[in-house]
């Protein structure tokens, strides 16, 4: 088992002793994040809910520090792991501060009666998340991002090893998106907590995560490091995208380029095309972009959404077959944008063709 902290060995999971996803071997380091990524129905809630024995397994072992899963006590358990999954509980009558201190209560006596160190771990929590002002409120009453933040105080205050957390960020608006990933990070990067999380927003899982499992069909369908998996076919395949595009580069989904001949010219660096580009798949006008060099940021978007992208190598200067292609779609499209250029010595001709596009009547800024 190698140094792996949490191990799954020939895991198979699934319901009523019907397996769903089988033989699932993965090995997770302490300390690390790990993310499941995959299509809705796919089966990562089931893996998570199997790993926190909510579910029994169908088959295999799960080691947690080379000791199996089933074997720990349910009370050295709650000690170890703590878990947010998506359920939405409804204590009656607790106050978020009394669901945060909830997660003291594997380290209390049998009355469940709190230290005043068990006490200041919880404000410690909340503050954490920064949702001690809404500890007097009743839980029932505030919103779903709200509950999110109560619930990973709890976890936290648990003091656990491993944290499991089924879709945490499902609720949260951008800025708590951001700031619950960054508590994750610092509780794996400075306190050595194991992260196991499924997530949907695969840009922010690519950002965050140590290793990657792509969960589709009955097996595993890939998994690694986020610079192994998030390739535009990877993606492509496990969610079966045929109705757009994942851009590896910036991490984004981009909706199919309009059909259809250009009828428009884009001609950009640095960037500047990128917002152009945007407006006119919006308006469903299909274009060509170009002369771009294949290391500007402007490229990697443009051969997603533009019809036709005529391209330059690196660090060359524009060829002569660069610029015949460049000038034929300036010549036969009704409209040629100035995206804004920023000129060098390389790309000195894009010059000539913005004349050129001003001289027939057709260029627009």
């Amino acid at each position: 088992m190698a140094d792996y902290y949490v191990q799954m060995e020939n895991m198979t999971v699934g319901y009523n002793g019907k397996p769903l996803i089988r033989d699932i071997c993965i090995g997770i380091r302490k300390g690390q994040i790990v993310s499941l990524i995959g299509p809705n129905g796919a089966g990562k809630s089931t893996i998570l809910k199997s790993i926190t024995r909510q579910l029994k397994m169908v088959g295999g072992t799960v080691f947690l520090e080379k000791k199996d899963i089933q074997r720990i006590s349910a009370r050295d358990m709650a000690t170890r792991m703590a878990v947010v999954l998506t359920e939405r509980m409804q204590p009656e009558l607790m106050t978020c501060h009394d669901v945060v201190a909830t997660g003291r209560y594997p380290y209390t006596g049998r009355l469940g009666l709190l230290t005043l160190e068990d006490e200041e771990k919880v404000e410690a929590a909340m503050r954490a998340v920064h949702a001690q002002e809404i500890g007097n409120r009743d839980f029932n009453a505030i919103s779903d991002g709200q509950r999110q933040r109560v619930l990973l105080a709890r976890a936290i205050c648990q003091e656990p090893e491993v944290i499991i957390l089924d879709e945490p960020t499902s609720f949260l608006d951008i800025r708590h998106k951001l700031e619950l990933l960054s508590i994750l990070r610092n509780m794996a990067k400075k306190k050595g907590i194991t992260v196991i999380m499924s997530l949907h927003e695969i840009d922010l899982a690519e950002k965050i995560s140590d290793m990657i499992v792509c969960v589709k069909g009955e097996r595993i369908f890939r998994c690694g490091k986020p610079e192994e998996i998030f390739r535009e076919e990877t993606i492509r395949e496990l969610y079966g995208i045929d109705n757009g595009y994942f851009d590896p580069c910036f991490g984004s989904l981009e909706l199919p380029r309009p059909e259809g001949d250009p009828k428009v010219f884009v001609i950009s660096s640095c960037g500047t095309g990128i917002p152009v580009y945007r407006k006119l798949q919006k308006e469903g006008i299909p274009f060509a972009a170009g002369i771009l060099f294949e290391n500007d940021m402007d490229y990697q978007l443009a051969r997603l959404l533009a019809g036709a992208v005529v391209t330059e190598r690196p660090f060359e200067e524009i060829s002569d077959r660069a610029y015949r292609e460049a000038l034929s779609w300036v010549q036969s499209c009704s409209q040629v944008i100035d995206a804004g250029v920023t000129f060098g010595q390389g790309n000195r001709r894009l010059k000539e063709l913005l004349d050129e596009a001003g001289r027939l009547g057709r260029l627009r800024k």
